[in-house]
């Protein structure tokens, strides 16, 4: 069983899913209520801006306030999608049938973490309209706005492999997005805030917040981009090795 075939079972199952769509739905729309409220307080600082120098546009007072809300909302979406990737197939019986194929773990992982993507896709491109449907009378920063949506995009990527993982701990999805919300507000939290010196200067290098936010502020640095593949890759990593353990155990 191929990559793609898992991909495509899984992405068929997330489509299918009357869950899924639910929390997209609840999603979006709380998103595209936020997106109505930052294009009236555009509107209407419309008179203010007009007097100063180097004035806040469209991009950074709409745009960027949307896509960091599409960010929070996440936190909530992401566990819902993933909770059931593994944990209710453990639930079930179903994935000792699946460990049992030819399939090699490798190929599990990412054909289903290829699902996952694909669903968060569908997120991103809604999201990442709304500001788009401003182009006809407001001028947009497509360079800003293209690193603000990069930074979404590797969020949203690293939140699945995350929940991916945890989904491979327990066999009960109520309780894998328990955990996956827990761990995923945590990452989010630590900041410089959290401690001095030294310690706060590693727990802002580990918040996943603090990286998105140099990418919403326009500015692509390869740190940013080096953090979120390495948090990505470490949880898929680690969701090879407790199949690979399960595999052995059974």
């Amino acid at each position: 069983m191929s990559i793609l075939v898992i991909a495509r079972r899984d992405l068929r199952s997330l489509f299918l899913s009357p869950l899924a769509w639910a929390a997209l739905a609840a999603a979006v729309f709380v998103l595209a209520w936020i997106f109505l409220v930052q294009v009236d307080a555009f509107v209407a600082l419309q008179s203010r801006l007009k007097g100063l120098q180097s004035a806040p546009g469209v991009t950074a007072l709409v745009a960027v306030p949307v896509l960091r809300a599409a960010a929070g909302v996440a936190l909530l979406l992401v566990p819902v999608l993933t909770m059931r990737s593994l944990s209710s197939e453990l639930q079930s019986g179903s994935f000792d049938l699946l460990l049992s194929s030819p399939a090699g773990t490798l190929s599990i992982i990412l054909g289903k973490y290829l699902a996952l993507l694909g669903f968060l896709a569908l997120f991103l491109a809604l999201v990442g309209a709304m500001p788009l449907t401003l182009l006809e009378g407001a001028k947009l920063d497509l360079g800003h706005f293209a690193a603000a949506v990069l930074g979404l995009a590797l969020l949203l990527a690293c939140f699945a492999a995350l929940g991916l993982f945890v989904s491979s701990l327990t066999a009960q999805p109520a309780m894998a997005a328990v955990m996956t919300y827990g761990l995923l507000l945590l990452l989010w939290l630590f900041g410089s805030d959290s401690a001095a010196g030294s310690l706060g200067a590693i727990l802002e290098w580990v918040s996943l917040r603090s990286h998105l936010e140099t990418l919403l502020q326009g500015l692509v640095r390869t740190s940013d981009l080096f953090f979120y593949l390495l948090a990505s890759c470490t949880a898929l990593a680690l969701a090879i090795r407790r199949l690979e353990l399960r595999r052995t155990e059974g």
